[in-house]
């Protein structure tokens, strides 16, 4: 595939593909003979998980991390697991946090809905 019909499939510019591969966030891409990138399946992957740790927060530096480990081979397998078990902690965290924060605004949402019924707006436990 070329970087067009990638980026159109992932929803993700073509700067953003090619910054991927530039900083390691995706290992180097498949090209053609004449240097054009050419995305094979492999590769596509390799997109696809850079997106959706991207989109969970997941910082760059720890995608990177991942990637040198995986090119080094298995003997990188313990790195690897420790390196997402610790990102799955973090997304956990952060996970627990959101929820705490959307139990609050669910609970200042009910209160304006009250106030918008009755008219008042009551400041008990804000």
């Amino acid at each position: 595939m070329t970087i067009k019909e990638v980026s159109e499939k992932f929803g993700i510019s073509q700067d953003t593909l090619r910054y991927y591969e530039r900083v390691g966030m995706i290992p180097p891409v498949t090209r053609s003979s004449g240097g054009i990138r050419n995305y094979q399946e492999e590769d596509l992957g390799w997109v696809e998980l850079a997106k959706c740790m991207r989109n969970a927060g997941l910082p760059v530096e720890a995608m990177i991390e991942y990637v040198k480990l995986t090119q080094e081979g298995d003997s990188t397998f313990a790195a690897r697991l420790q390196l997402l078990t610790e990102q799955r902690e973090a997304l956990l965290e952060q996970k627990e946090k959101i929820a705490a924060t959307i139990k609050r605004l669910d609970h200042k949402i009910r209160r304006y809905e009250d106030a918008v019924k009755t008219g008042v707006l009551s400041w008990e436990n804000n």
